[in-house]
């Protein structure tokens, strides 16, 4: 099985409902790396003038490559990426080699093979 890995920078307040939807789209499981600071294309301010550095999470998610163009788009839909600029971004890159992942194979496998 190949793998890809998903990652996602998002605003802190939406990481819970993320992590929902990508399941329902076929993660199997998540990493959350919170307290990641971010700043978009135009810097966000606050009163005063003053530099707001807004609070995001980094979502890691390892998907089997034949679910994750949809677990992708799910969570660009449900974050709102292309619509509400800031909200957040999700790319996604090859896993060359992946260990720990046993457990994952076992239960995606069928659902994998019913796709193919």
């Amino acid at each position: 099985m190949r793998f890809k890995l998903i990652i996602a920078f998002v605003d802190d307040r939406q990481s819970q409902d993320l992590v929902h939807a990508a399941r329902d789209a076929g993660a199997t499981g998540v990493t959350l790396i919170n307290h990641a600071q971010g700043e978009g294309l135009k810097p966000k301010k606050t009163f005063l003038g003053l530099t707001l550095e807004a609070q995001r999470d980094v979502l890691l998610f390892v998907v089997e490559e034949h679910m994750a163009r949809e677990v992708l788009e799910t969570l660009a839909e449900v974050g709102e990426f292309d619509s509400s600029p800031g909200s957040g971004i999700a790319l996604q890159i090859d896993v060359e080699d992946a260990v720990g992942v046993a457990h994952q194979i076992q239960s995606i496998s069928s659902k994998v093979e019913q796709e193919l």
